[in-house]
């Protein structure tokens, strides 16, 4: 009864759902693109005991990276399926991975949409990054027999609660799910009261990121040509957050800002900020060189953060100047880049525990305090150099999640396989 209450209401939402493709699109062309598959429609063919990642956007995207490597040695006989919700996710997914795996968009959470889906990949698990729990996908893959894992799991206090409020349909979905990979216990003990089983604590995947060594050696290099310039860092900043941090930049000093906002489709409108309070910049998407008369240096490209942490000297983390839970900060610390969050980083409060405990990492209640901060950092080689070097061991230190991941996906196939072939197997 519940289920079919929230499908009713999912089918009212649907001219809304797809107006805001088309709106999507004027900006993203992509959201224009296979929306056949939104509804369980899919011209490829399927492939042979397909293993199924979903990663909903960007960044469960490149968190996937290590697994998506591991399953492919691990399981060298079956196809690798990767969906995604998002245009710049499925983007993402094509630059990451190119022909070694199948692309495509996970249909809306309506039950015939995600029955076909089902019934046409035919997947042998399902493996959701962090938060996606949807209760028709679950209850499709429940009648076929897919076992589900919920990887590199994360679960708020604040979303919890939102859970909980919603009690008589979540539970249910939280109960199907064959395991639960957590990224720490505090989000292991709030998917257990969830309804959660076979819950494990396996770490966090994104310590296992390799950040792509071309553009690190790209950004290094950026950072030389710069003849000791030094690089402030706005990463994956939000809606409203650059003109807070703007309003706090204070005198020019001689160094470059880097504003790199989250989404694509936000480059034009802080373009426009930029050049509406009178800032020279240069765009690195037109190869545009920051040149001393260029204050700041605008990243309006995809897939480059590699490139933009190597360039800087100190990172402010964007997400959490404003109530949205912040953005990942352990590809930073990987880097060596020293690093300031603001005070709203719920969504990474393990990882940012960790990274303020090691000294890697300072968080501000203000976007004015966080700049004096990176005014003050800007000016102390040997800080820098200091919080650089703890960032660098904290991400060594907490290596290892990919393969506790790959142990659970192992031992579902396993246990789902016909019990004549266990028998058979060796051991």
């Amino acid at each position: 009864m519940a289920r079919a209450l929230y499908s009713f209401v999912l089918r009212l939402a649907l001219p809304l759902a797809l107006l805001r493709l088309w709106w999507r699109g004027r900006r993203e062309p992509a959201y224009r693109e296979h929306v056949g598959e939104r509804f369980g429609r899919y011209a490829e063919r399927a492939g042979a005991g397909v293993l199924w990642l979903h990663a909903v956007s960007v960044g469960e995207a490149r968190a996937a990276a290590p697994l998506v490597r591991a399953l492919q040695g691990a399981f060298p006989e079956s196809d690798l399926l990767l969906t995604c919700t998002t245009a710049a996710g499925r983007t993402t997914l094509a630059q990451l991975y190119g022909e070694r795996v199948q692309c495509a968009f996970l249909p809306y959470d309506l039950p015939g949409a995600m029955a076909r889906f089902v019934a046409h990949f035919r997947p042998r698990i399902g493996i959701m990054m962090e938060t996606e729990v949807w209760p028709n996908l679950l209850a499709a893959c429940r009648e076929r027999g897919t076992p589900v894992v919920l990887a590199n799991a994360r679960l708020s206090r604040k979303s919890a609660r939102g859970y909980a409020r919603f009690a008589w349909l979540a539970r249910p979905a939280f109960a199907s799910l064959a395991a639960v990979c957590a990224q720490d216990r505090g989000a292991a003990r709030r998917l257990a009261r969830l309804g959660a089983r076979n819950v494990v604590v396996s770490g966090n995947l994104k310590f296992d990121v390799e950040p792509d060594p071309a553009k690190v050696d790209e950004g290094r290099a950026f950072r030389t040509a710069l003849r000791g310039r030094k690089v402030l860092l706005l990463a994956s900043t939000r809606e409203g957050e650059e003109a807070l941090l703007l309003d706090a930049l204070g005198e020019d000093d001689g160094s470059l800002l880097l504003v790199v906002p989250r989404h694509p489709r936000r480059f034009d409108e802080v373009a426009a900020l930029l050049a509406a309070r009178g800032l020279a910049f240069a765009r690195r998407s037109l190869g545009e060189a920051p040149h001393a008369a260029k204050r700041v240096y605008l990243g309006d490209t995809m897939g480059e953060m590699a490139f933009y942490y190597s360039t800087c000297d100190v990172a402010l983390i964007g997400g959490s100047f404003q109530r949205l839970g912040g953005q990942n900060l352990i590809e930073a610390c990987a880097l060596g880049a020293p690093v300031i969050v603001g005070p709203h980083m719920y969504n990474f409060a393990e990882a940012t525990r960790q990274a303020l405990a090691a000294g890697a990492a300072l968080q501000a209640n203000d976007a004015g305090e966080a700049m004096r901060q990176a005014r003050a950092l800007l000016a102390d080689a040997g800080r820098r150099a200091q919080m650089g070097a703890a960032g660098v061991r904290l991400c060594a230190a907490h290596r290892g999640a990919t393969e506790r991941h790959v142990a659970v996906v192992r031992g579902l196939l396993e246990a789902a396989a016909p019990a004549r072939l266990r028998a058979r197997a060796p051991g």
